[in-house]
């Protein structure tokens, strides 16, 4: 899926940045005019260190949150959040992937997001050694 460049999707969140975690208040608190569960197909998670790592794999599907930003904040936000994922296009010291993918809604409809995806070189070490999340939901982890 690609979308045009410019375009304020929403965002999916399937971490930190879920409601009740760390960094949700911090990053997510009144920027947003919508919250909702979601469902991200084609991924599975990956602990990381006091975070998780959303990494493609099919039939299997991730739990989290599609945030929609409030159209004034969402450039600020855009960009607060690749920083905090340390997302620079085209860098591949980058820990993530900034990339567009259809969510689906509790209604089982679909949405366009952006999703912070493991970059391929820490995928590729997370397949290798990493611990999965069974399940897909960050949430059931404690």
């Amino acid at each position: 899926m690609t979308s045009e460049p410019g375009a304020q999707l929403p965002f999916f969140v399937y971490g930190t940045l879920r409601p009740g975690e760390a960094n949700h208040d911090l990053f997510l608190r009144g920027r947003t005019t919508a919250e909702e569960p979601a469902r991200l197909p084609g991924a599975v998670l990956y602990d990381g260190p006091g975070y998780p790592y959303a990494v493609e794999h099919r039939g299997a599907e991730i739990r989290g949150e599609l945030v929609t930003a409030h159209p004034e904040s969402y450039d600020g936000l855009l960009a607060a959040l690749d920083r905090l994922e340390e997302y620079t296009p085209g860098d591949p010291r980058s820990r993530y992937e900034r990339v567009a993918r259809p969510v689906v809604r509790a209604d089982g409809s679909t949405a366009p997001a952006w999703v912070y995806l493991a970059a391929p070189p820490v995928a590729a070490r997370l397949r290798a050694h990493g611990t999965r999340i069974e399940g897909g939901d960050w949430l059931s982890r404690r």
